[in-house]
């Protein structure tokens, strides 16, 4: 029997490399990987849909189901999950010391629909009592100008956003014409000038620990999309897939949790594994939609209430009913 090819773009994790490799394989597929930058993936992805399957960010795969376009199907695998408390700065002698500084101040974001935007306007609103109105957004790119949406979005009426497409906010931030930004990816202040930026949150891990025990919120920034048309002709690649992923990254938490030898170039790395463990009751890293339906929920109310979501969705809604149904003998 002919094994299916499927093209895969992805980023270059370890949770996936025994995939990409081959010493893990799929079930009847074999993988045509491509490894390239996850803003690449997402542009080329959310335009083109260049590959079978691909990284995509969870902002714009959700604004996209929630407008009725259904030309990709999402998988319920997790390639990067990040705690986005670290992600904002500010100027180091700006007078925003505080969350709650903010309220009246101008917020640089490189766009509305940032998967990392998402959660921690969510927190500002929800935790911190900031809200959406109390600020004036500007979109730009973080460290070259120009950026722009790659998704509609509709702005909660009310809400003060405009785009600066002719400066990057790193240079509107060190120019005093915005007051703090908040991205995934951090400015890049001129030589010299790199200590006038700051986090507002220096201690950041603290605070995102809190922050994870209060709401059980453990922010998922991608998943795996695939083309719609493939999975409908093949609709038993999705869980052949899930499986296969969830093995390349048990394999690389065995790794990480190997204290033999060090897999990892980093000290400790076993032991900040069995704190992950602790943490999140087992899986430091879980795939599938049960494990993570109170993550994906808070993030749909608040992609809806920011209006990077168009209409009010839930976790159940950005995948298909095959991979939400367990298997019990």
């Amino acid at each position: 029997m002919s094994r299916l090819s499927l093209s895969l773009a992805i980023n270059d994790y370890d949770h996936v490399r025994d995939l990409l490799d081959g010493r893990i394989a799929v079930t009847g597929i074999d993988l045509v990987p491509s490894v390239l930058p996850v803003e690449e993936i997402f542009y080329r992805t959310t335009h083109f849909q260049e590959w079978d399957l691909s990284e995509m960010s969870l902002a714009k795969y959700a604004s996209l189901r929630s407008q009725g376009d259904d030309r990709l199907i999402g998988l319920p695998v997790f390639p990067s999950r990040v705690f986005r408390l670290s992600s904002l700065y500010v100027k180091a002698d700006g007078g925003v010391a505080s969350p709650g500084d903010l309220r009246g101040k101008r917020i640089g974001v490189p766009e509305w629909a940032q998967t990392a935007s998402v959660y921690s306007r969510g927190w500002l609103a929800h935790d911190q009592g900031v809200a959406l109105t109390d600020v004036e957004w500007v979109q730009g790119g973080v460290n070259q100008a120009g950026r722009r949406e790659k998704v509609a979005v509709r702005v909660p009426e009310g809400v003060r956003y405009r785009p600066s497409p002719d400066k990057s906010l790193t240079a509107m931030l060190l120019d005093g014409e915005i007051d703090a930004i908040l991205s995934a990816r951090p400015p890049a202040p001129p030589a010299g000038r790199e200590h006038e930026v700051v986090r507002l949150l220096p201690d950041f891990e603290t605070a995102e620990r809190a922050y994870f025990e209060r709401s059980g919120i453990f922010p998922i920034m991608h998943l795996v999309v695939m083309r719609r048309d493939v999975f409908t002709a093949n609709r038993w690649i999705a869980n052949n897939l899930i499986k296969a992923f969830t093995q390349a990254k048990d394999a690389s938490i065995a790794r990480l949790e190997d204290i033999t030898c060090s897999h990892f170039p980093l000290p400790w790395m076993s032991q900040r594994a069995a704190e992950a463990r602790a943490m999140f009751g087992g899986d430091p890293w879980p795939y599938g939609v049960a494990p993570n339906r109170v993550t994906l929920d808070a993030f749909l109310r608040f992609a809806f209430e920011q209006g990077v979501c168009h209409r009010p969705m839930q976790a159940d809604d950005l995948f298909p009913p095959e991979v939400s149904a367990a298997v019990r003998v």
